[in-house]
C-alpha cells in the first residue's frame, strides 16, 4: 500500500513531561498513550512503541495473529521493566496501532489492533467514522444507554480505562481488519486530542486540510487553544494507492515521536 503519512506530538499546557509515544511508517501507524507508575507512563509507551520498531509486521503471514503476539510481547516487556524497578508498579499505556502493508493482508485491506482510549479514525469522502472503541467507563455506560455520549464527554470519570497493557495477563485487545481505499484518510491519536476536540471538528479538519502534514499542525493548534490539558499526539496517513509506489528509490522514512523520540 503506498501512503502519504506523518506524526506529531505535543507536550500540552498542563503537563510536565511527554507520555505519549508514536510511529508513523510505511508498514505501521500507531499512538501509544502513557500513563500511571513514577515517572513510568513513558516507559510503557517507549517500550510499546519499540516492540513495534523490532517487529517484522510487513512480513506476517497473519497480520492479525501477529498483531496479537506484538500486544502480548509489549505487555511482557512492560512485566519486566516493572520487576526490574518495582517503582514502576502500576504503570501502563493505551496501544492503538494499525498495519498498512504486507504481503500477508487481503488487497486494500489494513489489520487494526486496540486496547485503551486512544482511537483511530477512518475519513472517506468527508465523511468521518471511529473505528476503534474505547475501553473506558463512561464507554460502558454509554453502550448500556444510561448516559448519552454528549454526557460522556463531560462525565468525571470519562479517563477511567478499563483495559490496558500493564504487563498483566491476560492481554485482550480488539484486532480486526478493515478495508480501505484511494483517498481515505486514516487518523490515530491519543485522548489528549479527542477530549478537546469534537468528531464534528475533526472531520472538518480532516477534510478541509490538503495535506497529512496541515492537517496534524491544524488539529495540534485547535487543541492546544482548547486549552491542551493533556499530551496530545496525532498520526495521520493518506492512502495514494493500494499498491507499493512505482519507481520508489529511496527507502521510505519512519517517523517516531514523542516519549519514543530519544
Amino acid at each position: 500500500m503506498h501512503l502519504r503519512y506523518t506524526a506529531r506530538s505535543d507536550v500540552g499546557l498542563s503537563r510536565d513531561g511527554n507520555e505519549d509515544a508514536a510511529i508513523a511508517g510505511p508498514n505501521v501507524l500507531a499512538v501509544a498513550d502513557g500513563m500511571g507508575g513514577h515517572a513510568a507512563g513513558e516507559v510503557a509507551s517507549h517500550a510499546t512503541v519499540d516492540e513495534l520498531i523490532r517487529a517484522d509486521l510487513d512480513g506476517a503471514p497473519d497480520p492479525v495473529g501477529s498483531l496479537a503476539a506484538l500486544f502480548s510481547a509489549a505487555n511482557a516487556r512492560i512485566r519486566q521493566l516493572v520487576i526490574d524497578a518495582p517503582e514502576r508498579n502500576g504503570m501502563g499505556t493505551t496501544a492503538t496501532v494499525i498495519v498498512t502493508s504486507g504481503a500477508h493482508l487481503p488487497p486494500g485491506t489494513v489489520a487494526v489492533g486496540h486496547i485503551g482510549d486512544s482511537r483511530a479514525y477512518l475519513l472517506r469522502a468527508g465523511e468521518l467514522r471511529q473505528l476503534t472503541r474505547d475501553h473506558t467507563f463512561v464507554q460502558t455506560l454509554v453502550d448500556d444507554k444510561h448516559i448519552t455520549p454528549s454526557e460522556a464527554r463531560v462525565h468525571p470519570a470519562r479517563s477511567v480505562v478499563t483495559k490496558v497493557l500493564q504487563g498483566v495477563e491476560p492481554v485482550e485487545p480488539d484486532l480486526f481488519l478493515v478495508e480501505v481505499e484511494v483517498r481515505d484518510r486514516i487518523l490515530i491519536c491519543s485522548d489528549g486530542l479527542t477530549d478537546v476536540l469534537t468528531d464534528e471538528v475533526l472531520q472538518e479538519t480532516l477534510t478541509s486540510a490538503d495535506t497529512v502534514e496541515s492537517a496534524a499542525d491544524e488539529l495540534i493548534r485547535l487543541a492546544l487553544d482548547g486549552g491542551g490539558p493533556d499530551n496530545i499526539t496525532v498520526v495521520l496517513a493518506d492512502v495514494v494507492g493500494l499498491e507499493p509506489a512505482d519507481g520508489q528509490v529511496d527507502p521510505a522514512p519512519t517517523y517516531v515521536t514523542g516519549a519514543a523520540a530519544s
